[in-house]
Formats: C-alpha cells, structure tokens, sequence
C-alpha cells in the first residue's frame, strides 16, 4: 500500500481554516476548497514509493490489473474509477448538474471534433466519462438539491406582484409536474441579457419583502453574492436539504444541484464534466445544462447506511461510488481484498495492516490500497472514510468482535 500526498484545491468558495486544521498546517488566510485524494489526472495525489514520489496515475497505469483488479481494470480501462474529496465550502457552489454516460460520451465526441481545446475554459466535456457523486456530512451541511413538486412553489410565490413571479406562476402550472418545472426553469436560465438584471432584481426585492417558508434566507443570500443572477430564482425550484453528520446524498445525471456550505467528503466517478448555468464566475452553459436535466420531482436522495459491527456502508447504484467509514472512536475493521482503495483518515491515529506490511495515518493522512494487497486490518482510535468501487457484497467487512462492544456511533466531523 503506499501513502500519498494529496493536493488541495484553492477556490473562492473555499473556507480558511477547514482544510489546513485537518492536515495540521497553519492557515495562510486564503480559501481552501477541497482535498483531492486519487488518482485524477489534473491533479493526482503522489504515492510514497520505494523510488521517491511518482504520480499514483503512473502507478496505477503501469500495474492496472495489480493495482485495480482484473474486474475492475477491463470494466473502467485500466484508470481508478473514483475521486475521493474534502469540500470546505464557506460560500455556495455554482448551479450545476452532470451528464449521463452516453450524453458525455456525445458531448465529448462534439467538442473533439469542432477542435474545442482540451484546456478551454468554455468546455462543457474534457472527457467522455458521467460523473455521478455521494456527499457525506461531516457537520451541518447544506445543499440545493433535485426539483420541488410545482404546487410547493406556487404556494411560496402567492401573492407575489413582480413580472418574474407571475409568469413563473403561469409557467408552473402549465401541463404536468415536469413540463412545468421544465418552462420555469427555461425562462429563468435564458432570460433576454438586456432585460435579466431588471426582472430577478425586482422578484429578489419582492421576495425580502414576502418571501417565507423553506427559502426565506436562501434567495437573499445568493442575490447578494451574485446581484442580477437568475440562478438566485432558480433556487425557489429546488428542494432545500440540510444534512447533519453521517447523513448521505446520492446526486446521479441530471440533478440539479447547488452546495450551499459545510463540510463533507464527496466520493465521485473520475470526471470533470460538470455543466453550470449560474452563481459562478466561471463558464456557464444554461442550453447544455436545460438539455442534460432530468426534470421530474423526486424525493430528496438520500443514502442510507447499512451498518455492520462499527462500520457504516454508504451504496450507490453508479460502481464508482462506494463509501466505508469507521468510528469516531475504536476503530477494528477490515477492507476486503480484490479492489482498490482510497483511504483518508480524518481525526484520530489508525493503522492499515496486510500480510505485506503496514501503514500508520494519523488526521489528514491517506493511502493507496491496491487490490492485490489482500484482506487489511483497520485498527486505532479515530475516525475514517474509505472510497472504492461497488461490489455485489458490502465491500468493508467488520473485524471479529473479540469481546469489544461496537460503539454504534455515526460519523462526527472535524467541522462544518
């Protein structure tokens, strides 16, 4: 197994203070966004080998079949299939949702043949893979996430006199749940440039005055950050979730989403295709994202642990997606052999043990688990999140009990 060093990702949104207490650094005042633990080309974590610091792609490329499995080295062409992340969000992220595998594979296909370079900054698809992620709390966190059913809407904006608000009403209740939802967010997301300014700034206006319910500070907020931008009425569209520690979020293709802050551990497949439409100063594409949204109200997508003797197994339907974590407190687990794995430990000391050798990790530190590496022991005083790819079975088994009473704590965080 091999250590690594991780690289963190610097964006406004980013808090000051979450990610270097984990790595026990000191803060240098600028945000800190996210934590990247993988093996993601644009920024890989480097593996501690005998030879020095190497890439963990170049490791995982010269040995896919060791390092991934066979399985799993044919199913997802020699690459790690999954990216581990911290997020310390201090601001909201941009209004965002994700292609499915087949309108990624297209959206690629498209780009590469008009010439679109694969560093432009207007690129909708840099690669031809989806990008379905689960979002674990560390702490309070909150989320924008998938459509509210149109009736809760329109409750919110009864009474509301402003011109945004009654063609919104009218868009709402035309046809059938998603064909209204569909009209409502069109209108917002392609509002005329000369005309945009003018009508969310008179609806967000109005809504400080009226606005009540589940949204009453969320469009305010998201005004003030971004004056003029319709994604800050498009809020109104989406369901409002606020997950405590140990909750999970599941968001495949076509969710519309926006983080509005916390911290969290977010396990994704290995992609950058993220399609934006507002509250971000980055490349927005409302038509690609209104073409890649699955429109229908569903219930907030939740992920239920399965739990097992101090473990918790977070399941996803993508194979990417898979998450184990163990403790806070004792930790005595096992993550079975076979498949790969990316291991952060996030407060506490915890040793990684196989019949080859071993590791010890102490907050902020992470390894590499290659599949070859067999059955390994998890043992310490801590708490820990462990990333891999989806099994027919759990893919972490508890450790023999030995007369030790699980402690049936759930996740804790490190902050929010």
């Amino acid at each position: 197994m091999y250590r690594l060093n991780n690289y963190v990702r610097r964006y406004a949104w980013g808090s000051t203070t979450v990610l270097p207490r984990l790595l026990g650094e000191p803060p240098d005042g600028t945000p800190q966004a996210e934590l990247w633990v993988g093996a993601h080309p644009s920024a890989p974590s480097s593996a501690r080998t005998p030879d020095g610091p190497v890439p963990l792609d170049r490791v995982i490329a010269a040995q896919p079949e060791r390092m991934l499995g066979k399985r799993a080295a044919r199913s997802f062409e020699g690459r790690l299939p999954f990216l581990l992340k911290v997020l310390a969000a201090e601001a909201p992220l941009s209004l965002q949702a994700h292609p499915t595998a087949g309108q990624a594979r297209t959206g690629y296909a498209a780009e590469e043949a008009a010439g679109v370079p694969a560093d432009a900054e207007h690129r909708n698809y840099p690669d031809p893979r989806h990008k379905p992620e689960m979002l674990l709390a560390l702490g309070r966190f909150e989320a924008l996430c998938g459509f509210r059913a149109p009736e809760e809407v329109l409750g919110d904006l009864r009474g509301f006199q402003c011109e945004l608000a009654r063609v919104l009403r009218s868009d709402l209740a035309s046809g059938d749940a998603p064909s209204g939802l569909r009209a409502a967010l069109t209108r917002l997301l392609t509002l005329s440039p000369g005309h945009r300014n003018e009508l969310v700034t008179a609806f967000t206006r109005e809504w400080q005055r009226r606005g009540r319910g589940t949204h009453a500070d969320v469009i305010p907020e998201l005004a003030r950050r971004y004056p003029g931008d319709a994604g800050a009425a498009a809020a109104l569209l989406l369901r409002r979730v606020t997950l405590e520690r140990g909750q999970a979020l599941y968001l495949p293709a076509g969710n519309v989403h926006s983080y509005l802050g916390g911290t969290a551990v977010e396990v994704m497949a290995n992609s950058d295709n993220v399609l934006r439409a507002g509250l971000t100063g980055k490349h927005v594409d409302p038509s690609e994202l209104l073409r890649v949204v699955d429109f229908s109200a569903r219930p907030v997508p939740y992920v239920p642990p399965s739990r097992g003797d101090g473990i918790l197994e977070y399941r996803t339907p993508a194979p990417e997606v898979a998450l184990s974590a163990m403790g806070p407190g004792t930790v005595d687990g096992r993550l079975t052999g076979g498949t790969p794995w990316g291991v952060l430990v996030l407060e506490g000391n915890v040793e990684l043990r196989s019949r080859a050798g071993g590791v010890r990790l102490g907050g902020g530190g992470s390894a590499f688990v290659p599949a070859h590496e067999g059955e390994v022991r998890v043992a310490g005083e801590g708490y820990l999140v462990a990333a891999t790819v989806c099994e027919t079975e759990p893919a972490g088994q508890a450790a023999p009990a030995e007369g030790r009473e699980a402690s049936g704590r759930e996740a804790s965080g490190f902050g929010s």
